[in-house]
């Protein structure tokens, strides 16, 4: 008995029996909505029929597909098709990790190709249910070329604008992570998932396991949520509603949650900013959307827990927002948020960004980490983005680690908060005046909102609630 027949009978080390690929489409779709791909018995074949035992001609290989099938009940390592998930109908990848440890060959790109382009004909979202092991190593070169031929369907699905999901079962490995997985648009993951580029058996002898799992994943940005079995139908529902329910009218700017006058000096303005009573991006994004998903991380290593980014309901449409949380921006920040900003801009969704932050992060770190690079993309982000982008101004704004996230000629103010060119403080320093002339300095710099509407910064401030 192989390993994997062990673990079909018995279950694998966690104790907890994986799905089978028919039963994670269970999980997720709409009972009895399910439509199956017609399946491709010969792969490619505008190559020609399969010679035996494969392209290499690997002994055995025949029968082993064979067994897979009788084991399993498929005769390959994935099942596509139509379902509806909640509210939206979508295109299903399922893998069967019984059949050759979910591997991809030939026929398995076959499917993948037509799920895809049956997404784009039919103008539907594509989520993955991932569980494989890489290449199939008995159909060699031939089956690798399958993950640049997943990238080019992927690629095209992109361009057409649909959103791409990725559900990331245990194991997600090889060519299947870093094409389907890593290279969707969203990518949620079941807690105990085993998630990387390597897998287990051929990682070097000292590496730290925990560095592969789903939780992992999660803190270096890899990851958008980690989702229970139980959660997975809801969760996809949502974030399916979420992404095809974007329009390309602008988002309006939320009301101001905080005082109603204005500060009277520029000090004034910088003192309420600077309040730990004054309200933060959470209490506005709660207030302003119905309900919201985030998305986590900027897919280079890095989380900012100071950037909140992702997808929110507003009035029956969606919203996508990226809101600063008054701390220093980290690279990851920055990248985050363009990440969300053109992928909103892909799918056709307004953008909401609420700027607080005394600037970015300028420690060593930051630096090492690219803090200017990964402004000056944001920057691009939303100088070309083809959507509207509206931009609230909530608390400090500092430089341009905050004019960063602003849409040019569509951002407002609250009464609670400044934009400056550099604090007053440094400002006071850099000039060499005295620390007392610090309030004078912050009068000079005409930051107030107030000010800020005067000097055609800001269109104006928005009503408070």
């Amino acid at each position: 008995m192989t390993e994997r027949e062990r673990e079909r009978e018995q279950g694998p080390p966690t104790g907890r029996v994986r799905w089978s690929a028919r039963e994670a489409i269970e999980a997720v779709a709409d009972a009895g909505t399910f439509a199956e791909l017609p399946a491709m018995k010969e792969p490619s074949p505008s190559k020609g029929a399969s010679p035996p035992n494969g392209p290499l001609g690997w002994e055995g290989y025949d029968a082993m597909r064979v067994r897979a099938g009788e084991r399993t009940g498929e005769d390959e390592s994935v099942v596509c098709g139509t379902a509806w998930v909640g509210a939206t109908e979508a295109v299903l990848i399922s893998f069967e990790f019984g059949y050759l440890g979910g591997s991809l060959g030939e026929r398995t790109g076959d499917r993948l190709e037509a799920a895809h382009t049956r997404a784009r004909e039919r103008g539907l979202p594509v989520v993955s249910l991932i569980a494989t092991g890489g290449s199939r190593m008995q159909e060699g070169m031939r089956a690798l070329l399958q993950l640049q031929r997943v990238a080019r369907q992927s690629a095209l699905t992109r361009a057409a604008g649909l959103p791409q999901l990725a559900v990331a079962r245990d194991p997600t490995t090889g060519g299947g992570w870093a094409t389907l997985g890593a290279g969707a648009d969203v990518v949620l993951a079941l807690p105990d998932a085993q998630i990387g580029f390597a897998g287990s058996r051929v990682r070097p002898a000292d590496a730290d396991p925990d560095a592969y799992t789903a939780s992992a994943q999660l803190a270096a940005g890899h990851v958008d949520a980690l989702v229970s079995e139980d959660g997975l139908r809801v969760a996809l529902d949502r974030w399916l509603t979420l992404l095809t329910g974007g329009t390309r009218r602008a988002a309006a700017p939320p009301a101001g949650l905080g005082p109603a006058q204005p500060p009277a000096t520029g000090w004034d303005a910088v003192l309420r900013t600077r309040s730990p009573q004054r309200p933060r991006a959470s209490a506005y994004l709660d207030t302003y959307f119905s309900h919201r998903e985030a998305i986590a991380g900027d897919r280079c290593g890095g989380t900012d827990p100071g950037m909140l980014c992702g997808f929110g309901e507003r009035e029956g449409r969606t919203v996508a927002y990226a809101a600063q949380c008054g701390t220093p921006t980290l690279p990851a920040g920055y990248r985050t948020a363009a990440r969300l900003i053109r992928l909103a801009d892909r799918l056709g969704i307004p953008v909401l960004t609420l700027v607080d932050t005394p600037g970015a992060a300028n420690d060593a770190e930051a630096e090492r980490g690219g803090v200017g690079s990964a402004i000056a993309d944001l920057f691009a982000a939303v100088a070309t983005a083809r959507v509207p982008v509206t931009t609230l101004l909530i608390g400090e704004g500092g430089s341009g680690g905050a004019l960063a996230l602003s849409a040019p000629d569509n951002t407002w103010a609250t009464p609670d908060s400044y934009f400056s060119v550099i604090a007053p403080e440094l400002a006071t320093a850099i000039l060499k005046r005295p620390p007392d002339r610090t309030r004078a300095t912050a009068d000079q710099l005409m930051l107030r909102p107030q000010d800020l509407v005067k000097l055609g910064v800001v269109r104006g401030m928005v009503p408070v609630v």
